[in-house]
């Protein structure tokens, strides 16, 4: 019998890789290293990185027991309550690692040992959140979600630590009453069980009570938790459920409640349906009752009289689900065509694009040519990206739109994307043969250089 043999090269590499897992780092190759290696490393990274050494006393302070790492967590509380340091974008990471390592304990190894505790802490490191936000450059949200996630535990930790509903109540209207940022929005929802019926009553109290800012929204929140009508539709002015935004909110939530005769005539009280493509809300919520009552074709109506008015591409395709087989193709071309003759191009152009149906996108270009404005930047670079495949000329039109707006306007943060965009037009004229009255490219760019010649910034980025 032959014996098979492997090719050195083979085995050269079945060595390296081995070699390579060796090095990885993982769980299973830093155990391997052993505790003292390990520790010492851990030292070595820790110093002058106080984050790192937060972490490590902490681990170390969970380690001895539940009290040691309550201790490390009150203090460290204590610490962030007392600076006053202003958090910019550069701390601003350190200080969510802080946060986050500060919630994990909490609502980790604290909560499972000492959920009374655990909850305490939990009260103090929400409590804070005023003061950290206060001074806390949180544009991109990141902190304020930490503790929207906190706000999140304190209704199982309450259950847990069998906290009494009027103890809770309280706390949470102390809560509310610091809630500057919003960032105690979701705590009526979030102790929905915790309180029940009788602590979620108690909370209400509290608030009507002090008569304070912010208490209509907070009494709306526990009558939905409690599932209370009337309570609920108290908290709106005959004239405000006038407003079809409000309306429509009101009606949504007769209907989760199955009373979509009640949430009909609310919608049918509104002053006036609302105009705006951007707002539908009053319209979703209408169709949403009549489709609860039964009465799908007035539903259906409504789908596509709003779609006519506003190219709304979640309401057509809520249109065509519903209709028989076969019927769906003539209704979606009958769609079509309205894109097409919308009188605004531009958005006739986003549905084509969107839906879509390149070929006539792409028609719709050549068509409208001198109606697309440059500054519409988000439209017409989706546009260009997705006719440049089969439609190269309207995906030039379009790019040169752009082009010609940023240079004619002298915005030179958009020189370095515009002069990508005028790559990408030299790459497309190689695959279009029939101009069809447009300037091919190299004519086109020497009418571009000397309309604007004087934007020299911009033309070196092209040599």
């Amino acid at each position: 019998m032959a014996l098979s043999r492997r090719k050195p090269g083979v085995a050269c590499s079945i060595v390296q890789i081995h070699v390579a897992s060796k090095r990885t780092l993982n769980v299973a190759n830093l155990e391997a290293l052993g505790a003292e290696t390990l520790a010492a490393l851990l030292i070595e990274v820790s110093s002058g990185n106080a984050v790192i050494q937060r972490r490590l006393r902490l681990a170390l302070a969970s380690a001895e027991g539940v009290e040691r790492a309550v201790q490390e967590v009150r203090k460290r509380l204590q610490a962030i309550s007392r600076s006053t340091t202003t958090v910019d974008a550069r701390r601003r990471k350190a200080l969510i690692t802080d946060l986050e390592m500060q919630l994990q304990a909490i609502t980790g190894p604290i909560a499972g040992g000492n959920p009374a505790q655990a909850f305490e802490l939990l009260l103090r490191f929400l409590e804070l959140s005023d003061d950290v936000l206060d001074r806390c450059w949180d544009s991109t949200g990141a902190v304020f979600a930490v503790f929207e996630r906190a706000v999140q535990q304190l209704g199982p930790l309450a259950v847990a630590a069998r906290i009494e509903v009027e103890t809770l109540a309280q706390h949470a209207d102390e809560l509310l009453e610091e809630n500057s940022h919003d960032q105690y929005d979701g705590l009526v929802p979030a102790l929905k069980d915790a309180l029940g019926d009788r602590g979620l009553g108690l909370l209400g109290s509290h608030r009507r009570q002090r008569g304070i800012r912010d208490g209509a929204e907070v009494l709306l929140q526990i009558a939905v938790a409690r599932g209370d009508v009337e309570g609920f539709l108290r908290q709106f002015d005959r004239e405000e459920l006038t407003w079809p935004d409000t309306a429509a909110s009101v009606a949504s939530q007769l209907l989760a409640w199955g009373r979509a005769e009640q949430a009909l005539q609310i919608l049918d009280g509104a002053a006036e349906e609302p105009e705006s493509p951007d707002d539908s809300q009053w319209h979703d919520a209408r169709i949403a009752v009549l489709d609860a009552l039964g009465r799908h074709n007035e539903a259906q109506a409504m789908r596509w009289d709003w779609f006519s008015q506003t190219l709304s591409i979640p309401h057509l395709r809520e249109h065509l689900k519903r209709l028989d087989a076969f019927e769906d193709v003539e209704v979606e071309e009958r769609a079509l065509q309205l894109a097409e003759a919308f009188p605004d191009s531009l958005l006739g152009l986003q549905f084509l694009v969107e839906w879509p149906s390149l070929s006539r996108a792409a028609r719709h270009v050549l068509a409208h040519e001198d109606e697309w404005e440059g500054d519409e930047l988000t439209v017409l670079t989706a546009g260009a990206e997705r006719l440049s495949a089969d439609h190269p000329l309207a995906a030039t039109l379009l790019l040169r739109a752009m082009v010609f707006f940023v240079l004619w306007t002298k915005w030179a943060k958009r020189y370095r994307v515009t002069a990508e965009h005028l790559r990408s037009c030299e790459q497309l004229a190689t695959r279009i043969d029939d101009w069809q009255g447009h300037r091919d490219h190299q004519t086109y760019m020497a009418w571009l250089e000397d309309c604007f010649e004087t934007r020299r910034g911009f033309w070196k980025l092209l040599t």
